[in-house]
């Protein structure tokens, strides 16, 4: 092999090292938000989410993504969009209508669902507190 064609290699390696390391790193967990309700109506509970998030070191963007799905009202879309979270292999479905968390519970029995308690999503009746 020629000098030339030896520094020529080393210099290429030194070019697309940074691109390969970068191609190593480690993919972001995805969270699956799936919603019943119009997103319009729900800015201050997916702001408290964030929050949430970001309290426990989980920042969009940074370390988590979040890929949200908002069926507008139709609940009929929630089984389908359930469907594709577990087709992307979320590591977790925040489920944040009753609605949305039975169409998860349907769709997969491997993903943890995280969801908000207005009834329960097992029986679909209402829970009631009793303090």
């Amino acid at each position: 092999m020629r000098r030339r064609d030896f520094i020529k290699g080393i210099a290429g390696s030194i070019v697309l090292w940074p691109l390969a390391a970068r191609a190593q790193e480690p993919a972001k967990p995805v969270i699956g938000f799936l919603n019943a309700a119009p997103a319009r109506g729900y800015k201050r509970q997916v702001a408290a989410f964030l929050k949430g998030l970001a309290e426990t070191g989980f920042v969009d963007g940074q370390n988590v993504t979040i890929e949200y799905h908002w069926a507008d009202g139709q609940h009929d879309r929630l089984p389908a969009m359930a469907a594709e979270l577990v087709r992307r292999q979320v590591a977790v479905i925040a489920a944040t209508t009753t609605p949305a968390a039975l169409a998860a519970r349907l769709a997969t029995t491997t993903i943890p669902i995280v969801f908000e308690v207005g009834s329960d999503p097992i029986t679909g009746l209402a829970v009631t507190s009793r303090a």
